[in-house]
């Protein structure tokens, strides 16, 4: 089952997307929740109702109200996550970012999982995204899957973790790279270089949907992996090709680590980390390495980038400067 949050008379509304289409929960069954917090927190019974409607749909679909999904102002699937975590579970990416920085591999990343919190409150959906002239120094994507929680738990057991999960999206964690690699010289952040956005969508798919995709969890590791192609585009150039079946940490595993000591929550969303190639940063010191004559690339205003994982969908952006000088850097002290 996809779900898909639209705007609606000026909120969020959740619709079961079929076929291009949107049938908006509410017109299914007025007893169904209408937004995604309201679902999330409804549990098992509330998502099994939904997948029968989605079983009915599929069935009958002229039977239930609907509109086109492209004339739809689509927003994030959770469009107000309780929290934001983004992992860091591709070895390969890890790997590679340190070498090109001529930095060993880091021992400690295949000892545990880690994530940092970033901000919830500027998680977007498909569309434009307006950023600060800060931002375009050293503008980067970075592409990544995304897990949201579906019921609340507390030091949950890796072999038990793939239960709490409600559903897949795809992620792209934006980077302004200056600021983040400024302020992490303090050994804090980051922060400022990632608190501006996030972005998933373009839909939740379920759990249901996902078995057909399961592969072979890596020797030492523990949960679910699903073999998706996961590439990235900007102005319909791939840049990046990766799989979601490379990542070396499960969402099980990261869930566990999260959880300890912690309740989570239904509603909190949780990234994979950036996949091997999955941004300029990577490629950029890759390219860089092979050819001294390189010229790095980083977004640019009016650039479309759009992160594609396979059954998970397409996630598109348009960049836009916003309409000031203002700068943070400009304001350090001398």
């Amino acid at each position: 089952m996809k779900l898909v949050s639209f705007e609606f008379e000026g909120t969020d509304k959740l619709g079961i997307l079929v076929q291009h289409n949107v049938y908006p929960l509410s017109q299914i069954n007025p007893a169904l929740p209408q937004n995604m917090a309201d679902f999330l927190n409804g549990g098992e019974e509330i998502m099994a109702m939904a997948r029968m409607y989605n079983e009915h749909i599929h069935r009958e679909p002229s039977k239930f109200n609907s509109y086109p999904y492209h004339d739809q102002n689509i927003l994030a699937p959770v469009p107000h996550p309780t929290s934001c975590r983004d992992g860091y579970a591709f070895r390969q990416h890890v790997a590679t970012a340190r070498r090109n920085r001529g930095l060993p591999m880091i021992e400690e990343f295949d000892q545990y999982p880690v994530f940092y919190f970033t901000n919830h409150n500027s998680v977007t959906g498909p569309g434009e995204l307006h950023c600060m002239p800060d931002h375009f120094q050293k503008l980067d994507f970075e592409l990544e899957a995304a897990i949201v929680v579906g019921k609340k738990g507390r030091n949950i057991r890796a072999a038990e973790a793939d239960e709490y999960i409600a559903g897949y999206m795809v992620m792209n964690d934006w980077s302004a790279r200056t600021l983040q690699m400024e302020e992490m010289l303090l050994n804090l952040g980051p922060a400022k270089g990632k608190d501006f956005a996030t972005s998933i969508g373009p839909y939740l798919v379920t759990m249901d949907e996902m078995e057909q995709y399961r592969t072979d969890t890596k020797p030492g590791h523990t949960g679910k992996q699903y073999k998706l192609a996961m590439k990235a585009f900007v102005n319909g150039i791939q840049v990046s090709d990766g799989n979601l079946a490379d990542m070396d940490w499960t969402f099980a595993e990261l869930i566990e680590r999260a959880s300890y000591g912690v309740d989570i929550y239904p509603g909190d969303v949780i990234g994979s980390g950036t996949v091997g190639t999955g941004c300029f940063l990577e490629n950029n010191g890759t390219g860089l390495i092979n050819d001294p004559a390189y010229q790095p690339q980083w977004l640019q205003p009016g650039d479309k980038v759009t992160m594609e994982i396979e059954h998970l969908g397409k996630l598109t952006h348009t960049i836009v400067k916003a309409d000031t000088d203002y700068s943070l850097l400009g304001l350090k002290k001398k």
